[in-house]
């Protein structure tokens, strides 16, 4: 612990920075706002959702939420990446249901699912009826 209190990991700073940018708040949102157009500010916060996403389900899965098991029925790239990883639509088929589900997530380039693979989804508690990609069976 420093003189001024505890300091924050970078990690944390820089999710903090990137919030705010996705948002248009602050010094780097507004700026960022101003230099790109309407459609790539659009294209960022949408990464920048799904990157949330992406830590919210770890958080979910460590404090015990029930899982579901999903079958891929198609992916499709969206050109975006984030740390290097795509951004997929991925269109899924739980177990037991006779409807799709339409997810975009990152998905990791080592383990990018196929048409037919098993995939685990979490219920989106922000969101009742909806689901969060949580990885391969």
């Amino acid at each position: 612990m420093g003189i001024f209190g505890k300091r924050k990991s970078r990690e944390e700073r820089a999710a903090e920075i990137a919030n705010k940018v996705a948002s248009g708040k602050g010094f780097y949102g507004r700026t960022t706002r101003a230099f790109v157009g309407r459609e790539d500010f659009a294209q960022l916060q949408g990464a920048i959702g799904a990157y949330n996403s992406a830590a919210g389900v770890q958080q979910l899965i460590a404090m015990g939420a029930p899982t579901t098991v999903a079958a891929v029925v198609s992916i499709s790239d969206t050109g975006k990446l984030v740390n290097f990883d795509p951004i997929v639509d991925l269109v899924v088929q739980p177990a037991g249901a006779a409807d799709h589900v339409t997810l975009q997530t990152i998905v990791s380039k080592l383990a990018i699912p196929r048409a037919g693979d098993q995939v685990l989804l979490v219920a989106d508690p922000a969101q009742p009826g909806s689901f969060l990609f949580a990885g391969m069976v």
